[in-house]
């Protein structure tokens, strides 16, 4: 396995975006348990939580920074063979339905909403209508990618 992070070079080989919550201080950490249960197959993980994000830079197309980070992000989920995405039921996660919406039609979405997120209805109703399919928990989640994988 390697961990590709946000702004490395992106490189070629059977992946996975781990797309879904990371508001920092809020969301778990779910990337790195997926990175754990993943450390003995042979994949590269994209993971956009960023070492060193600044909650500080300004959220706009004018700020080098932010640019490169969601131009990376939607790089890495073109380039990626599996998009499994988390929605943490304590956060918004805008970006993360934002995603959902634009990578619905792709056919490499995998989806864990669990009950308590506030727009898993929309989620539901997304993943039933493009065929989606829905994983119950996070360890189901990485089950299901190693299954999308091979």
């Amino acid at each position: 396995m390697k961990v590709i992070k946000a702004p490395e070079m992106l490189i070629d080989g059977k992946s996975v975006f781990l797309a879904g919550s990371i508001e920092m201080g809020v969301a778990e950490n779910w990337q790195n348990k997926v990175e754990r249960l993943l450390s003995k197959t042979d994949v590269v993980i994209f993971n956009p939580r960023r070492d060193d994000w600044d909650s500080t830079w300004i959220q706009s197309i004018d700020n080098p920074q932010f640019l490169e980070q969601v131009v990376w992000e939607l790089t890495a989920m073109e380039k990626a063979n599996v998009i499994a995405m988390y929605f943490d039921p304590s956060t918004k996660s805008p970006i993360s339905l934002l995603e959902l919406g634009l990578f619905a039609r792709s056919n490499k979405m995998i989806v864990c909403c669990p009950d308590g997120f506030w727009r898993k209805g929309n989620v539901d109703i997304v993943c039933a209508k493009y065929g989606i399919s829905q994983a119950e928990t996070l360890d189901e989640l990485i089950q299901s990618i190693i299954q999308k994988l091979n």
